[in-house]
């Protein structure tokens, strides 16, 4: 299996990554304490309670999202990354179109990683 890596976030600030060492585009992973595919089904039931999200890829350690905006219907997509090694989970949220974002993704992630708090 290739080890997967998450893409790098354009210049532009429509997008946060956990791998990003830059200020615009940084933000913290998740941590997790329970098995990775415990984990990741803790991870998934967080974001069904989300509207307007689509899981279009996945495999034993990666998730993939869209996440379509109610009006405009601009989609975001969202990745996420379990790395065993260190119990961390990685993830880049980024809007496919437009340059700014108004803070969105960032939003979302932070709403995310306020319902797994303690989950995963």
């Amino acid at each position: 299996m290739s080890k997967r890596s998450l893409s790098a976030c354009p210049a532009s600030p429509n997008c946060v990554s956990t791998q990003a060492t830059d200020e615009i585009h940084a933000i913290a992973p998740f941590p997790y304490v329970k098995a990775r595919a415990e984990a990741k089904e803790a991870l998934k039931a967080a974001i069904a309670t989300l509207p307007r999200a689509r899981l279009v890829e996945e495999d034993e350690a990666y998730l993939r999202y869209e996440f379509t905006s109610l009006l405009l219907r601009f989609v975001d997509d969202v990745e996420f990354l379990f790395d065993d090694t260190t119990k961390t989970v990685h993830f880049r949220s980024a809007s496919r179109t437009g340059y700014s974002d108004l803070g969105v993704n960032r939003q979302r992630m932070e709403q995310v990683r306020a319902l797994v708090s303690g989950k995963l």
